[in-house]
């Protein structure tokens, strides 16, 4: 977010004000696609070994929140606060109310299975703390959050849910 210098005190007191009432977390855009959820912390002792590994164990899952807009996730990209990314290539149709999972590792993606490998076995998101940004094909926010292990896991099971 870009914010202008304002010369008085009195604006620029006020805008502080209202950007502390935004909760830091999470963004909300227009947007029929969300994170749904996040599996930052794959079960099990992390190995980003390709054949051995775990890195198919850590997933975002994303959902068509909308009641009749099917989506394309086509262009779709996602992101972490290093930059990492993720980009759908290929199409991905959303009905309404559908959901997938943006899975590490390697594997097969499956329109039936509702899932996506990202074909890289490295971890994506940081098992402490990170920032999930999801991005339109036209470069527009879709949706995001950040994240804290100790923040916004209390049971600390690696999962953490966002728009139910």
């Amino acid at each position: 977010m870009r914010i202008r210098i304002v010369a008085t005190t009195a604006v620029a007191a006020g805008t502080l004000a209202a950007l502390s009432a935004v909760p830091a977390q999470a963004t909300e855009y227009s947007s029929a696609l969300k994170i749904k959820g996040i599996q930052y912390d794959a079960p099990g002792r992390d190995s980003n070994n390709c054949a051995t590994g775990n890195t198919d164990e850590e997933y975002l899952t994303i959902k068509n929140y909308s009641s009749s807009a099917t989506v394309n996730l086509k262009g779709y990209v996602v992101r972490d606060a290093s930059s990492n990314k993720f980009v759908f290539t290929a199409n991905h149709y959303l009905q309404p109310g559908d959901y997938v999972k943006l899975r590490g590792g390697n594997g097969t993606d499956s329109d039936a299975n509702n899932v996506v490998y990202r074909d890289n076995c490295n971890f994506m998101w940081n098992n402490d703390k990170d920032t999930i940004k999801l991005y339109k094909p036209s470069g527009a926010g879709a949706d995001s959050h950040a994240y804290t292990k100790s923040g916004n896991d209390p049971d600390g099971n690696g999962y953490i849910t966002y728009h139910g």
